[in-house]
C-alpha cells in the first residue's frame, strides 16, 4: 500500500510538472501567447527546470527545446524511481518505458486539449481561453478537418483525432511489449 502510494504521488507530480513543460514547447512551437496569468503561471513552475538546461540546450529553429528536454528529464527521473522501488531497474526497460511515459503524456494532452475545446464549441465558443486551446489543437485538426468536412454544421473531425490518438497508445503500448519481451 505504501509503495502504491509513493508512486501515485511520483506519478502525479510527474505528470503535473510534464504537462506544464509540454505546453511550454508546443504554445511556442505553434506561435501561441497564452493570457497573461496562464502564461506568468506556466513560465513561474517551469522556469527552475527550463532556464538552467537553456545553457545546454539553447533554443534552435524557433523552439524551446530545453522545456522539452525537461519533459523528458521528468520522465526519465519519474520512471527511475519507479523502477528502483520494484527493484526491476536495467537500463533499456528504463528508457522505454521513459519513452512510452514521454509518448502517453503527449496523446494524452492532446486528448484533453481536443475535450476542451470540443467543450467549448458547445458551452461557450467566445470564452477568453477558447482562442488558445483552438490555436493548440489546430496543427493536429487542421489536415482533419479538410479531409471530414462538418455535416449539418457538426465537425467530426475531433472523434477521428480521437481515434488515431488511442491508435498511437495502442501502437506504442504493443510496440514497447514487443521490445521489452
Amino acid at each position: 500500500m505504501i509503495y502504491n502510494l509513493f508512486n501515485l504521488i511520483i506519478d502525479t507530480v510527474a505528470t503535473l510538472l510534464a504537462a506544464l513543460l509540454l505546453l511550454r514547447f508546443w504554445m511556442q512551437a505553434v506561435r501561441v501567447r497564452p493570457p497573461f496569468p496562464l502564461g506568468q503561471f506556466i513560465f513561474r513552475l517551469t522556469d527552475w527546470l527550463v532556464l538552467p538546461l537553456r545553457r545546454v540546450m539553447p533554443g534552435w529553429g524557433g523552439l524551446d527545446w530545453s522545456s522539452l528536454l525537461a519533459a523528458i528529464l521528468v520522465a526519465l527521473l519519474s520512471m527511475a524511481i519507479e523502477l528502483g522501488v520494484r527493484s526491476a531497474f536495467n537500463g533499456e526497460t528504463w528508457l522505454l518505458l521513459a519513452l512510452l511515459t514521454l509518448i502517453h503524456w503527449v496523446v494524452y494532452g492532446f486528448i484533453g486539449l481536443i475535450v476542451i475545446e470540443v467543450i467549448f464549441s458547445w458551452v461557450n465558443p467566445d470564452a477568453p481561453l477558447a482562442p488558445l486551446v483552438r490555436a493548440l489543437n489546430e496543427p493536429l485538426m487542421r489536415p482533419l478537418r479538410r479531409l471530414i468536412p462538418p455535416i449539418a454544421g457538426v465537425d467530426l473531425s475531433p472523434i477521428v483525432a480521437f481515434l488515431l490518438l488511442r491508435i498511437i497508445l495502442f501502437a506504442a503500448d504493443n510496440l514497447l511489449l514487443h521490445l521489452i519481451v
